[in-house]
């Protein structure tokens, strides 16, 4: 007869005793199983070391990641500070030329209004030097075209080309100068329009707003002071004109020649 080798299992007895000595209870825990229970266990403390690998793993990325971004955004706004400066800069050099361009134009204006003022001298020296030299003749128009003290209502200017003179019921319009009647009319604005010519370029025209009779006719030969119109109505207005080589000129250039 054959001999039977008997096999031998290893098996773990576990005793769990109650401290109050009731519910005793033996178990009986083959090896196989103990050690299937260890490989699960190491199984399952692996499995959670992994977890936790994988998780620090996951947070250092997710760091990195933050950090990333913050450190491009920071970028972001360096570069955007950079931008705004050197814009603020730009338009601080524009202001600068700006203000050196209003100052250029402050002095040209300046200058241009300096070469007015000069301009506007030198004719009225030249108006001055035209009539300065004819004071000693007789025909130079220089007398005031009133005997009395009349008041110069409006002056000379390019608008109004001539000086207009409130006269009283009394005195005369009179020759501002020796000269011959050139004209003795009126027109639409004037009831009585009386023109001298007294030679060497000069004429004189007396107009009148007001109603009034001519003392002299049309070619007669009148001296400086002689009476034109005889004033017998209170405030008659006179216009009065020089001319001078057909242009017209301030009376009082020729009043101030006089002196």
């Amino acid at each position: 007869m054959k001999s039977r080798k008997h096999r031998h299992k290893e098996s773990f007895s576990i005793l769990l005793v109650s401290n109050t000595g009731q519910n005793t209870r033996h178990f009986h825990v083959t090896g196989l199983f103990f050690r299937l229970s260890t490989v699960f266990v190491v199984c399952i403390c692996a499995a959670f070391g992994w977890l936790a690998y994988q998780y620090l793993s996951a947070s250092d990325i997710t760091s990195s990641y933050v950090d990333a971004r913050e450190g491009t955004r920071e970028t972001e706004l360096i570069g955007q500070i950079a931008e705004q400066s050197k814009l603020v800069q730009q338009l601080e050099e524009e202001n600068d030329a700006l203000a050196r361009r209003n100052d250029e134009l402050m002095s040209e204006n300046k200058a241009l209004l300096a070469a007015a003022k000069a301009n506007k001298s030198t004719e009225e020296t030249d108006g001055t030097n035209r009539v300065t030299g004819f004071e000693s003749d007789p025909a130079y128009p220089s007398l005031y075209p009133y005997s009395e003290t009349g008041e110069v209502s409006v002056k000379y200017s390019e608008g109004h080309p001539y000086v207009t003179i409130d006269t009283q019921a009394q005195g005369d319009v009179v020759a501002a100068g020796t000269g011959i009647v050139a004209v003795v009319g009126s027109d639409d604005t004037y009831p009585l329009i009386i023109e001298i010519e007294h030679g060497n370029g000069y004429k004189t025209r007396y107009m009148f707003l007001q109603d009034a009779e001519s003392l002299q006719q049309a070619g007669a030969r009148v001296q400086a002071g002689t009476a034109l119109v005889s004033v017998d109505a209170q405030n008659v207005q006179l216009d009065y004109q020089v001319i001078f080589d057909e242009e017209p000129i301030d009376p009082l250039i020729v009043f101030e020649a006089k002196g």
